[in-house]
């Protein structure tokens, strides 16, 4: 049965039409808040059909969204086209397709195949993990190359974001193509996915072992392709072997227990319990297949504890599915609607002015020496906005806050250091503030098409401004308080 519209579209349904109850959904959604999960969207495909899907405002359904590490799996499918193919085995060596870069000392690294890769398992001691790869300006192929091998490769997992980049180079150079060219017409295209975003390595690969973004229900689609093996609108894009084989235990990762991460991990798939698996990305990005239920579950977030989301997950939802319709029940489906509908991130109540903004309004405070080379900070408070001006090295820097309303705009602002290294030359936010007493301004910035979200608090006492700014992630990171002074109003 073909349960899409037009290229990838997914048919709606109720929940109760494909067995699962909008009283467990709207129960989720209560604990989701309950326990300060923070999700960004939900979307929930059973059976072929959307049965619920949510936006956390100011959050939207036609936002791309960062998948950090879930793209490896992205990344594992075009492996699988590339060996269906006949470009390469999984049994050929990395040195083998890199002769004129093969400096490393230790001959062990000429043991290392794609398996290997695709296992995260070549045998180095310590990874090499996104953030530490962008703070890379030559090459990252070089640096895995240069990186020493202590342990025998396809022996020792260990989660290491270059062994995937080395996959991408890989497809580049025997396809000449990098690799989102090479799955925009294998994969994407048939999936009803535009070119999407997908960041570049200092010598011109696609990043594999992260930097894709996708919408929610493009994630979904990608999800529920690997549902059907392969299997994509009545063409066998790619054979049920590689896809069986790919989500299939391959290495074990540690001691098993419940923990969805010790299960065990197959080509960039992570292996969950009774019989589920799933790509994951950093701050809570997952796409989640339980075959046994014919769903998919995809979420985006900015968590730093994603185990929390996963055991929710299967508590109140996948454990509450049933094999068989159930009755109608248009109340409680009327009640998550209106759940569905008021879905928003949570923010701190303030208040919309200060008697101190005649004073600060339009001020420029000259900041102290700081290791963020931030220079200058000024507020412009207007009648509907308060406009915040950043100086630093690379430039001048704008974000537009509503009073307690968000205001889309878009921004330079730089953030690497508190967004995982993460810095694209202009990000799309929405913003909003106001005062938590008669000194203290707050602002919150939301980059909506990452997990992060920013909290600005600035402290005013005469001339003085002290800045202090966090982000939601990381166990909620802060940089060092600035301080600067303003001339004499």
């Amino acid at each position: 049965m073909n349960n899409l519209n037009k290229v990838g579209e997914f048919k709606r349904s109720t929940p109760e039409g494909q067995g699962v109850s909008s009283q467990a959904i709207s129960h989720f959604l209560k604990n989701v808040h309950a326990e300060g999960i923070e999700l960004h969207s939900i979307m929930i495909v059973r059976h072929g059909h959307v049965i619920s899907e949510g936006w956390w405002s100011p959050y939207r359904s036609d936002f791309p969204h960062m998948l950090f590490s879930l793209t490896k799996s992205f990344t594992s499918t075009a492996v699988g086209f590339a060996v269906t193919e006949g470009l390469f085995s999984l049994e050929d060596t990395v040195a083998s397709f890199f002769p004129e870069m093969d400096t490393s000392q230790n001959h062990k690294y000429r043991e290392i195949r794609v398996r290997d890769l695709l296992t995260m398992s070549p045998g180095h001691e310590r990874p090499t993990m996104g953030g530490e790869l962008r703070q890379l300006e030559d090459s990252w192929v070089e640096h895995f190359l240069n990186t020493p091998v202590e342990h025998q490769p396809g022996t020792r997992f260990l989660y290491n974001t270059s062994a995937t980049h080395m996959l991408s180079a890989i497809i580049q150079r025997v396809s000449g193509q990098q690799l989102i060219d090479y799955l925009q017409p294998r994969l994407f295209d048939p999936l009803g996915i535009t070119r999407p975003d997908w960041d570049t390595s200092p010598e011109g690969h696609t990043t594999g072992g992260g930097g894709l973004s996708l919408t929610t229900e493009e994630v979904a689609r990608f999800g529920q392709f690997l549902l059907q093996k392969g299997c994509w609108e009545g063409r066998q894009l790619l054979p049920k072997s590689w896809i069986e084989e790919a989500v299939s235990l391959q290495i074990v990762v540690g001691e098993e227990n419940d923990d969805d991460f010790r299960q065990g991990y197959g080509f960039q798939f992570w292996l969950s319990r009774c019989g589920a698996f799933r790509a994951d990305g950093s701050f809570g990005q997952h796409c989640i297949v339980v075959p046994e239920l014919n769903t998919v579950v995809v979420t985006t977030s900015g968590v730093e504890n994603a185990d929390k989301i996963l055991n929710i997950i299967w508590r109140d939802l996948l454990e509450e599915m049933e094999d068989r319709p159930l009755p109608a029940d248009e109340e409680a489906k009327a009640i998550l609607d209106e759940q569905l509908n008021h879905l928003t991130l949570s923010t701190p109540e303030l208040i919309r002015s200060s008697s101190i903004v005649p004073e600060v309004s339009g001020r420029i405070y000259r900041m102290e020496a700081n290791e963020d080379d931030v220079r200058e900070v000024s507020l412009l408070f207007e009648a509907g906005f308060c406009r915040f001006v950043l100086k630093d090295g690379r430039g001048e820097h704008h974000i537009k806050c509503g009073y307690q309303e968000w205001v889309e705009g878009t921004t330079t602002m730089p953030g690497n250091v508190l967004h995982a290294q993460y810095q694209p030359d202009e990000l799309r936010v929405f913003a909003k503030a106001g005062w938590r007493n008669n000194h203290e301004f707050v602002m919150t910035w939301c980059f909506v098409e990452t997990p992060f979200t920013d909290t600005i608090v600035c402290r005013f006492d005469g001339q003085q401004i002290w800045m202090d700014r966090s982000v939601n992630t990381d166990h909620g990171a802060t940089r060092p308080t600035l301080y600067g002074v303003s001339e004499p109003a």
